[in-house]
């Protein structure tokens, strides 16, 4: 049997995962103690320890129940370690993140936001043997008609397509549908494909060198590769595709009441819960029938103070239910109350849901720490800095914030090029901090000016 596919559908905001494009883990060594800088984190050593027994608990089938909280001053990397512990799970690990803010919405209930979170962090691993058509373009021939409306466009009708293995050759002729994909996909001579004999959908893998009269290129935009498939061209192929719940509560839901919307399109109302039942039973079957697994993803909530009483209770009900997240919450308040009560409680949550978390502290960062993660968000970001800018957006991070240090890297950059300097200098990120200020310089013009501003 071949390799098997991978069409992974997870859920992953870009926006989260842009700036923190440089975590790759949790930077743990074979011993699963954190190294000092590793995989994109710096510092925070007791709560990457922690993460680690947590990722170990979760791989271990023995995080059942049970979520995470995350404690601490803002700007201490509680999303950084959230996502590396999505990381650390695999590859095929849906990770949403949810500031406690977004549920509130005039549209749609809490916690129909909520189950749409929770759905989309839980991912579906199905496995499938198709029958497939796998092999190297030899030779392809596509036929042309004349279009139906209009005498003097051409429109692709059929094509004939020789596929090739080392061990076999077989020449298809194929209709409109599976030609005007040829086209579309710019198959040519040298393109190594596979079609589905079931749904006729073609897939482009890459390339292969050293095939006669095909024409190549000193850089291809696809995957080449050195030698030619073997094996049967007409084989069993194991495909595997990863969903989330939520896609497939689409699916479901656009086939049950003709709604336009489906995969990665959001319905504007709120999903039956007979269609979600329907998924599930569905799901189950499939876990029976071996084919597929549960991928639990990261449920990644931040700013968790800002939930209410009905998102709390609605969230213990997901830790108990039997398709669950990792749930993963975040908060950096103290001794608060519960959002909508008088009730006063550690972190603004209620102790029922606080004694299902185990909660990890962060700490704030020192110096040296500071200068190391704006180094690698310097380098990430491409801006070239000389070592007394590094410096003094490391004063900037200890004094102010360090996202503050890190906000100011792009607008310093610009103002670098704008003097024509090859690297950031010290002048360049004072002139930059002189523009842009941060929480604390905010609160003192607000007192200096306060009887000028609007009440």
């Amino acid at each position: 049997m071949s390799s098997e596919i991978r069409e992974i559908k997870t859920a992953r905001p870009e926006a989260v995962l842009s700036l923190h494009s440089h975590i790759r883990g949790l930077g743990l060594d074979e011993r699963r103690e954190p190294r000092a800088v590793a995989e994109g984190l710096v510092g925070q050593v007791d709560a990457r320890r922690a993460a680690g027994v947590v990722v170990d608990l979760i791989k271990q089938g023995r995080m059942a129940g049970k979520g995470i909280l995350f404690v601490g001053p803002p700007g201490t990397g509680k999303t950084a370690l959230a996502v590396a512990i999505a990381r650390e799970l695999g590859e095929d690990t849906p990770f949403v993140a949810l500031d406690g803010a977004e549920i509130y919405s005039a549209e749609v209930k809490k916690t129909e936001i909520l189950m749409r979170a929770v759905r989309k962090s839980i991912g579906v691993r199905i496995r499938e043997v198709r029958k497939v058509y796998e092999g190297v373009v030899r030779n392809l021939k596509i036929g042309y008609a004349k279009h139906p409306f209009n005498p003097y466009v051409r429109m692709p009708g059929e094509a004939k397509i020789t596929l090739e293995t080392k061990d076999d050759s077989i020449t298809l002729s194929v209709g409109d549908e599976l030609t005007n994909q040829l086209v579309q996909l710019r198959v040519r001579r040298g393109d190594h494909i596979w079609i589905d004999a079931e749904t006729g959908v073609i897939h482009k893998v890459g390339r292969v060198k050293g095939v006669e009269e095909a024409k190549y290129y000193d850089i291809e935009t696809i995957r080449v590769e050195e030698e030619m498939p073997s094996g049967p061209v007409k084989r069993d192929k194991e495909i595997v595709r990863v969903f989330s719940f939520n896609d497939l509560d689409l699916y479901v839901a656009s086939q049950r009441f003709s709604i336009t919307s489906i995969f990665g399109v959001e319905l504007e109302k709120e999903i039956d819960e007979d269609v979600r039942k329907s998924v599930n039973s569905m799901v189950r079957k499939w876990l029976e029938e071996g084919k597929g697994e549960i991928v639990p993803g990261v449920l990644f909530i931040d700013d968790a103070h800002l939930l209410d009483l009905e998102a709390y209770s609605f969230l213990t009900k997901v830790l108990e239910s039997e398709f669950s997240p990792i749930l993963v919450l975040a908060t950096n308040r103290g001794i608060t109350k519960i959002r909508g009560t008088d009730l006063e409680s550690p972190h603004g949550i209620p102790l029922d849901l606080l004694d299902r978390l185990l909660i990890i502290p962060v700490k704030p960062y020192t110096r040296e720490e500071i200068k190391q993660i704006i180094l690698i968000r310097a380098e990430e970001e491409e801006v070239q800095l000389s070592g007394e800018a590094l410096e003094k957006l490391a004063d900037i991070g200890t004094t102010h914030s360090l996202r503050y240090a890190v906000q100011l890297l792009r607008p310093a950059q610009i103002i670098a090029e704008r003097r024509k300097h090859q690297e950031v200098q010290p002048g360049d990120v004072e002139d930059a901090s002189s523009l842009f200020i941060d929480t604390k310089q905010s609160v003192k013009l607000i007192k200096q000016y306060e009887d000028q501003f609007m009440r």
